[in-house]
């Protein structure tokens, strides 16, 4: 049973790691770019909901919402204004901007909240399920954060293969200059990229602080990372990649909490997509793309 429960809390981890992995996967498989602050938005989300339920005393379900709107906003404002000026710029001056971005958002936070941790009151409640006469406990926060992951992942693929934004999407991503030129807007494309990954980080961040109640300025960055990690494993462009990336990272990180060592989990993980890189350069569900002359 002990087994069974470290595999479901791993699939629980690993589902907000997709959730998030979906928002970077989507914004580099459309603009080409890496947007590092996206763990940002994640704490962003958490502290906007962790606010409306504490100050305002406003129910669990609202507090999301509110998360979702304004994490939507925020996130096309950062588009607008720190990336859209970069459409043509190099690379390299995309990612120090997003890094940049990065720091502005957790310093702001830290103005704002103040540095002392916050403990966050789970929005799913404390109810659990218990199976097997009660040698399998499975969370509320559990079961909802796996359940959320599957019906976002089957959402997003809908929407991308099913509607006309979708399709924009998808023309985007292929080539910017062919979609403009067939009368789709790719500014507002993009921008729509920003919100739907900002909206599911601040999904992400409540589901997380659910699950894990510390919540300081600096939650958002290692969640971030090995979201990034689960995204480039699974194959970065990739929808369903991204979710099978988030969940193995997940169950990899757990197993080797409980059975290897608590301090080696972090890096077992990384060595994992080494290792990964090394077989399958373009990870798991990756379509390998040749580069254009």
């Amino acid at each position: 049973m002990t087994f069974l429960s470290h595999l479901i809390n791993g699939i629980s981890l690993g589902s907000v790691y997709a959730i998030i992995a979906l928002g970077y996967t989507m914004v580099y498989g459309i603009a080409k770019m890496l947007n590092f602050a996206h763990g940002d938005v994640i704490m962003v989300g958490a502290y906007i909901s962790f606010c409306t339920t504490s100050y305002l005393g406003l129910p669990p379900l609202v507090s999301v919402l509110i998360s979702i709107v304004v994490c939507t906003v925020l996130g096309i404002a950062v588009e607008r204004l720190a990336y859209k000026p970069l459409r043509q710029a190099p690379s390299l001056a995309v990612l120090i901007t997003a890094i940049g971005v990065s720091y502005f958002l957790q310093n702001a936070a830290l103005l704002i909240w103040g540095s002392s941790p916050k403990t966050f009151s789970s929005v799913v409640g404390n109810w659990s399920v218990q199976l097997f006469d009660g040698q399998l406990v499975i969370s509320g926060v559990t079961i909802v954060t796996i359940i959320a992951c599957i019906v976002i992942m089957a959402g997003l693929t809908l929407f991308t293969n099913r509607t006309k934004a979708g399709t924009a999407m998808r023309a985007v991503s292929e080539d910017k200059a062919a979609a403009g030129l067939m009368g789709i807007n790719v500014n507002t494309t993009i921008s729509l990229t920003f919100a739907i990954g900002s909206g599911l980080a601040a999904i992400a961040g409540v589901l997380l602080c659910s699950a894990y109640p510390t919540l300081m300025p600096t939650t958002g960055s290692m969640p971030g990372i090995k979201a990034f990690t689960a995204a480039v494993f699974g194959g970065i462009g990739s929808i369903p990649g991204a979710m099978i990336g988030g969940i193995l990272l997940g169950v990899i990180e757990i197993f080797s909490k409980a059975y290897i060592s608590t301090e080696l989990s972090d890096a077992i993980v990384f060595a994992v997509l080494i290792i990964v890189l090394l077989v399958k350069p373009d990870g798991l569900l990756g379509k390998h793309v040749s580069e254009k002359v």
